[in-house]
C-alpha cells in the first residue's frame, strides 16, 4: 500500500474516532439533562431532606433501570463503553423519554431501535383505569408540547380516529394544523389554532434548547404556512380553561367544558377531561362512547 492510501486510512479512521466521541459526548450530556428535568415523585421515589441535585441522581436513575451504577456513571461520563439496545430500552423508560427523545437517545448511541416510535410517559396504570372510569366523557393525559401520552375511547372519536394515527402524530398541534378531519371538528378553529400556538411558544421557553421541541416546531413549520404566519405573532399564552365547541362527524355539535388537572409538577403531563355543557351534549357522550365500545371489539 502506498503512502497515500496509508494516510486516507488514518484520516478515515481518526474521523471515525473523532465523530464517535463526539456522539458520546452528546449521549453523556443528553442523559444528564433528562435526568436533572425528572423529579423523585414524578417517579415514585422519595424526596428526602438533603437532597442538592436537581432531579434523580445517578444511581436513582441505575435504580429504576436496573442498570449498575458504575455502568451508568460510565455512561454519563461519556467512557467508550458499549452499550445494549435493552439497556437503552430500560433507562428511556426510567427518564420518561418521548417518541423524539428516545429516537435521539438511540441515535447516540449508535443502536437501532427495536421499538421505533414508543412513548415512555410515565402514565401508570392507575390513571388509565381513571381515564376509563370517566366514560362516557373524553379525557385524555396531555404534555405540555401538546402530545398525547394516553386517552379514553370516547376521546379517541371526539375529532377524528385516533388509533388509525400513527404514534408520531398523535399530538394536537400538528393534527390542528394538519389533519382535515381534526380541523373540521373545530367550530372555533382560528381562534383555537392560535391560542394553541400562543401557549406552545409559552411553554416552549423552557424547553427551547430540547430536540423534542425542536423537532415539531420545525415539523409544524415546514408543513405549515398557516402555523408560520400565526408563530411570527409571538403571541403568548398560560393555559386556561373554557367551554369549547366541537362538532363530531357522526353525532354533531358538542359544547364542553374542558379542565385541566395537573399529574405532576405544573405545566408538565395534565389529565383534560371534558365534561358536557347540556343535557342534548351529554346524550350526544353517550352515543359517542357507544360507537367507541363497538369499535373496539371488531
Amino acid at each position: 500500500m502506498g503512502h497515500s492510501g496509508a494516510m486516507t486510512i488514518t484520516v478515515q479512521r481518526a474521523t471515525a474516532t473523532g465523530g464517535a466521541e463526539i456522539r458520546r459526548t452528546e449521549l453523556a450530556a443528553f442523559l444528564r439533562s433528562r435526568r436533572e428535568r425528572i423529579t423523585p415523585e414524578q417517579v415514585g421515589l422519595p424526596r428526602g431532606r438533603r437532597r442538592r441535585t436537581p432531579g434523580l441522581r445517578r444511581e436513582e436513575v441505575a435504580q429504576l433501570s436496573t442498570v449498575g451504577v458504575t455502568w451508568y456513571t460510565w455512561l454519563e461520563q461519556a467512557r467508550d463503553i458499549h452499550v445494549s439496545v435493552q439497556v437503552l430500552d430500560a433507562i428511556a423508560r426510567a427518564l420518561l423519554l418521548d417518541r423524539s427523545e428516545r429516537a435521539h437517545l438511540f441515535a447516540l448511541a449508535g443502536e437501532i431501535d427495536p421499538t421505533p416510535g414508543s412513548e415512555c410517559s410515565g402514565v401508570p396504570q392507575s390513571l388509565q383505569v381513571m381515564l376509563e372510569q370517566l366514560e362516557p366523557f373524553p379525557a385524555c393525559v396531555q404534555n405540555a408540547r401538546f402530545d398525547l401520552l394516553a386517552y379514553n375511547r370516547t376521546y379517541r372519536l371526539l375529532m377524528c380516529d385516533l388509533d388509525l394515527l400513527p404514534p408520531e402524530d398523535r399530538n394536537c398541534m400538528w393534527l390542528a394544523f394538519t389533519n382535515e378531519d381534526w380541523c373540521a371538528s373545530l367550530v372555533e378553529r382560528d381562534e383555537t389554532i392560535r391560542i394553541m400556538a400562543a401557549k406552545f411558544r409559552a411553554a416552549m421557553a423552557e424547553h427551547v434548547a430540547e430536540p423534542a421541541w425542536k423537532a415539531l416546531l420545525r415539523r409544524l413549520e415546514e408543513a405549515s404556512p398557516e402555523f408560520r404566519e400565526i408563530w411570527a405573532r409571538h403571541e403568548v399564552l398560560r393555559p386556561s380553561d373554557k367551554i369549547k365547541v366541537f362538532r363530531q362527524s357522526t353525532v354533531g355539535v358538542l359544547r364542553l367544558t374542558s379542565n385541566s388537572l395537573w399529574t405532576g409538577p405544573n405545566q408538565g403531563p395534565k389529565l383534560l377531561t371534558y365534561t358536557p355543557v347540556d343535557t342534548e351534549t351529554r346524550e350526544r357522550l353517550e352515543r359517542l362512547h357507544a360507537l367507541a365500545l363497538e369499535l373496539a371489539e371488531v
